[in-house]
């Protein structure tokens, strides 16, 4: 399961998911990604389920890069537990998600098999998704100016 190796007083708020994702909107590494289309805290869980459903698919060719890292701390009291006391222990981690997010990529395999594989992704997340490209053409204007 994914978290962060330094935990050491980490407890935070819940925050707010406003607006659109600026930062990881477009697909760098792979030539196929997964877009989130709602904001959402995806847990660790859900990202991992994810990844193994489209390694499985892909029979562990070409390559995955995951985009999405839980790193924010949500806390929970155990049921029939009386009010105060304080903040409760860490129970799980979640990584925001804003839409418009690239949570993963995929590259190395056929086409359609990329696309199939990110669909069964989708399956295993709370949100509604959307598989988009690489764009070629930017990427072909920006190697032609080098």
């Amino acid at each position: 399961m994914l978290q962060p190796k330094r935990t050491k007083y980490r407890k935070q708020f819940r925050g707010r998911m406003r607006g659109a994702a600026i930062a990881g909107s477009t697909v760098n590494s792979g030539e196929v990604g997964l877009k989130a289309m709602e904001p959402a805290w995806i847990t660790a869980r859900q990202i991992e389920s994810a990844r193994v459903a489209i390694t499985r698919h892909l029979k562990r060719g070409g390559q995955v890069w995951v985009r999405v890292f839980p790193d924010k701390s949500v806390t929970k009291k155990p049921a029939e537990t009386r009010m105060g006391g304080g903040k409760a222990g860490v129970d799980f981690w979640v990584a925001v998600v804003k839409p418009g997010r690239i949570m993963f990529e995929v590259s190395g395999v056929p086409h359609n098999e990329a696309v199939d594989a990110l669909r069964l992704a989708s399956q295993k997340l709370p949100i509604a998704t959307k598989v988009v490209f690489r764009d070629r053409l930017a990427t072909a204007v920006s190697n032609a100016a080098a």
